[in-house]
C-alpha cells in the first residue's frame, strides 16, 4: 500500500489531530468493544468448586453451579460468549469423557443455555483433557515409539462435536489439528441434524511455549513426547494458509490463529487473504506475562492489557478469546 502524504512540515502536522481525547477518538482507525471478546472457562466436575490455577491469577476451575456465576458476570459485562473446557474425573484412552451425554462439558453447556439463553456458548472440541495420556488424539505404538493416529481420532472427534451441540453448543470449535478433522465434524453435525450450526476452526494452531500455564489449567499436559507431530512450527507463515484454506474449504465458518500475540504476522495474513471471519486467542502465557509483570509493579495492568488487545484487533481479528475479558469489558466501559 503506498502512503500518499498531501503537505510537508510545517504545512503537514499530524500532531493536530493528536491535541485532545476527543480528536483521538474521533479519528481512531482501530477499535476494541466488550462485544469481539469471548471469556474462556474451565468446567470440572463437583459442587461449590472454585479451584485457583497458580500460573493464572484470577482464574479457576469451576464447579457447573460456580460457572454459571462466572457466566453471570460475564453477561452483565456485555459479553456475547464463552468458550468452556472441560476436566473430567476420568480420563481413559479412549477420551470416553469427551463425548459421554453426561460429560462435563455437555452438563455445562446445558446449564447455561437453560440460564442465559442468549449467551454464545463455544465449546473446545479436542480429546487431550479427556485422554489418560494427554494427547489430542488416538495414541498408536508403533517401532521406534509411539504415534498419534490421525483418522481413526477423527471419529471421537466428530462424535464429541454432535454430543455437544445436541447439548446445545452454539458454536463447535475444534483444536485438535488433526487432518480433515473440520470436514469429518461437518459431516457428523449435517448427518445429526445440526446443520446451522456453525464451526470454529483452529485452523492455524502453533506448538508454542506460551501454552504452558493452560497444561495446568486443563490438566492436558501430555505424558510422553510433545505435539510438534500435530501443532504447526512457529516458523512457517504460508503453512499457516495452507492450513486455514484447507479448513475453509472442509466447511470452517470462522478460523483462528493460536496464539495471537506471538503471531500477529499471521494472523494480518489470514484476514489480508481470506476476508473471512477471523479470531485469535490470546493465550494463557500471553495473560500471565501481563498479570506477573503487573504484580511485580513493572507494569500497567490495565494499559498492557487492553494495548495488547488492540494489536490483536489491529492485526485483522474479529473476534478475541482471552482471560482478560471481563476486566477488559469494564475497562472499555468505563
Amino acid at each position: 500500500m503506498n502512503i500518499v502524504t498531501p503537505a510537508a512540515f510545517p504545512v503537514a502536522r499530524p500532531r493536530r489531530l493528536r491535541q485532545s481525547a476527543a480528536l483521538r477518538r474521533l479519528v481512531s482507525e482501530t477499535s476494541l468493544s466488550a462485544g469481539q471478546l469471548i471469556l474462556p472457562l474451565f468446567v470440572r466436575t463437583g459442587r461449590g468448586e472454585r479451584r485457583p490455577i497458580s500460573s493464572m491469577p484470577g482464574v479457576f476451575q469451576l464447579s457447573v453451579d460456580e460457572l454459571l456465576k462466572e457466566a453471570e458476570t460475564a453477561v452483565a459485562a456485555g459479553l456475547p460468549g464463552v468458550i468452556l473446557f472441560g476436566i473430567p474425573s476420568r480420563k481413559d484412552a479412549k477420551a470416553s469423557g469427551a463425548y459421554a451425554p453426561g460429560g462435563i462439558v455437555q452438563q455445562a453447556v446445558r446449564a447455561l443455555k437453560r440460564r442465559f439463553p442468549e449467551l454464545l456458548v463455544i465449546t473446545d472440541v479436542c480429546l487431550c483433557e479427556y485422554m489418560s495420556h494427554g494427547h489430542c488424539g488416538i495414541v498408536r505404538e508403533r517401532p521406534g515409539g509411539a504415534t498419534i493416529a490421525n483418522d481413526p481420532s477423527l471419529v471421537l472427534l466428530a462424535r464429541t462435536a454432535v454430543s455437544h451441540a445436541e447439548a446445545g453448543a452454539d458454536i463447535i470449535a475444534p483444536s485438535d489439528m488433526m487432518d480433515g478433522r473440520v470436514a469429518a465434524i461437518r459431516s457428523a453435525l449435517d448427518r445429526a441434524g445440526f446443520v446451522e450450526t456453525p464451526l470454529m476452526a483452529y485452523a492455524a494452531k502453533f506448538a508454542s511455549a506460551f501454552y504452558g500455564p493452560f497444561r495446568e489449567a486443563a490438566e492436558s499436559a501430555p505424558q510422553f513426547g510433545d505435539r510438534r507431530s500435530y501443532q504447526m512450527d512457529p516458523a512457517n507463515s504460508d503453512e499457516a494458509l495452507r492450513e486455514v484454506a484447507l479448513d475453509l474449504q472442509e466447511g470452517a465458518d470462522i478460523v483462528m490463529v493460536k496464539p495471537a500475540l506471538s503471531y500477529l504476522d499471521i494472523l494480518w495474513r489470514v484476514k489480508s487473504t481470506f476476508r473471512c471471519p477471523t479470531a485469535a486467542y490470546a493465550v494463557s502465557g500471553e495473560f500471565s506475562m501481563i498479570k506477573a509483570a503487573a504484580e511485580k509493579g513493572w507494569l500497567d495492568e490495565r494499559s498492557a492489557t487492553l494495548e495488547a488487545l488492540l494489536s490483536i484487533r489491529r492485526a485483522g481479528a474479529d473476534i478475541i478469546l482471552t482471560y482478560s475479558a471481563v476486566e477488559a469489558a469494564r475497562w472499555l466501559g468505563g
